[in-house]
C-alpha cells in the first residue's frame, strides 16, 4: 500500500513536468554508448554484463538498488586516468545484464557467488572494492566466502547495520509487491518513481534525461526482479553481519553522503567505525545525500586514489 501512496504523492509533485532539457554536458555519454561498451560474462545464472576499462590493479565498483553500473559512469575514467583498471558488473537483474524467473536466485549469497565468478573469468585473484548501497550486502558475503581476494574496501553509503537503515518503500511478498514491481514497466509510473527517488537521494536533483535514461531503460525492459527480492526480504530481515565486521582485517576507507535519509550516517557512525576497525583520516563525509556518483565523481573518485595509494 505504501508503494501506491509514494506514488500518489509523486504525481501530485511532479506531474508529468520532463527532466532538464537534453543538453550534453562535456564528456557526457548516453545509455546506449554505456551499454557498447560492456562485455559479456555467461554466469551458470545467466548473462553478466560489465565494464573492462583501463590497465593496472583492479578496481571493482558494485552499484546497489534500483541501480547498475550506469551510476559510476562518471567515476571510470578518473580511476582509470589514476592507473587502474576499472570493472562495473551490472548485478544478476540489474542494468544490462539478465533477469531471470526466480526468487532465491537473487539472494545476497548468490550475487556473491556470481561477482567472484566473473573475477575468476577475468583471472583477477585480488583487487580493491567500492560498493555503495546493497552492493554492500553482496560484498560482505563475498568476503564470507573469500576472506582474501579483497586487498582494500571503499564503503559508500552501503548497508552496514539496521539503525542506519530507512528504505523508502518495504514490503511483502505478494501481489501488491508484483504490481508495484509491474508498474515500473510503464513509462509515467517510472518517470514518476524515479522523480521521486532523486528527489529523496540528492540535495538538487540536476540531472537530464540523458541520465535518467540509464536508470529509466533497464526498469521499462522489466528489471525487476533483483528489486522484488530486495524490497520484500533484504528490507524485512536485515541481515547480521557482525561476526564477519569482528574477523575482518581488510584496510577500509569510508566515503559517505552526510545527508542521506534513507542510509543515515549519525545513528551507526560509531559502531560503524569501531566494527570495520576505520580510523578517523579515512571517514570522508560528503555534502550530498545518498547518490554520491552523481555529483561529487571526480571527489569520491580521488578520495579512492588517495587513500589506495
Amino acid at each position: 500500500m505504501r508503494f501506491f501512496v509514494l506514488l500518489f504523492i509523486g504525481v501530485c509533485m511532479f506531474g508529468c513536468k520532463p527532466y532538464q532539457s537534453v543538453k550534453m554536458r562535456k564528456g557526457q555519454i548516453t545509455y546506449t554508448e554505456f551499454r557498447e561498451q560492456q562485455r559479456s560474462f555467461s554466469s551458470k545464472d545467466g548473462i553478466i554484463k560489465y565494464i573492462d576499462k583501463g590497465e593496472g590493479p583492479a578496481i571493482v565498483l558494485v552499484h546497489g538498488v534500483p541501480t547498475s553500473g550506469w551510476l559510476y559512469r562518471k567515476m571510470i575514467d578518473p580511476l582509470v586516468a589514476g592507473g587502474y583498471r576499472v570493472i562495473v558488473p551490472d548485478m544478476l537483474g540489474y542494468g544490462s545484464s539478465d533477469s531471470p524467473d526466480g526468487y532465491d536466485i537473487y539472494n545476497e549469497k548468490n550475487h556473491a557467488k556470481r561477482l567472484l565468478a566473473l573475477m575468476d573469468s577475468l583471472d583477477i585473484e585480488y583487487w580493491s572494492h567500492v560498493m555503495h548501497d546493497a552492493g554492500g550486502l553482496w560484498t560482505w558475503e563475498l568476503i564470507k566466502q573469500a576472506p582474501k581476494r579483497i586487498e582494500e574496501l571503499i564503503v559508500l553509503n552501503t548497508l552496514l547495520f539496521e539503525e542506519g537503515f530507512h528504505p523508502p518503500i518495504r514490503f511483502r511478498p505478494g501481489p501488491i509487491a508484483k504490481t508495484a514491481m509491474w508498474s515500473y514497466r510503464n513509462g509515467f509510473t517510472t518517470n514518476t518513481l524515479l522523480k521521486s527517488l532523486f528527489k529523496e537521494g540528492l540535495k538538487e536533483n540536476t540531472l537530464n534525461e540523458l541520465d535518467v535514461e540509464g536508470y529509466k531503460t533497464p526498469l521499462l525492459e522489466g528489471k525487476t526482479k533483483g528489486m522484488y527480492y530486495f524490497f520484500t526480504r533484504t528490507c524485512n530481515l536485515f541481515p547480521d553481519y557482525s561476526l564477519l565486521f569482528e574477523s575482518m582485517e581488510t584496510p577500509v576507507a569510508i566515503v559517505w553522503g552526510i545527508h542521506d535519509t534513507m542510509l543515515q550516517w549519525t545513528p551507526q557512525k560509531t559502531k560503524v567505525a569501531n566494527a570495520l576497525k576505520v580510523s578517523e583520516e579515512d571517514i570522508h563525509l560528503i555534502d550530498e545525500k545518498h547518490f554520491i556518483q552523481e555529483t561529487k565523481a571526480e571527489e569520491v573518485a580521488y578520495k579512492i586514489l588517495d587513500f589506495l595509494k
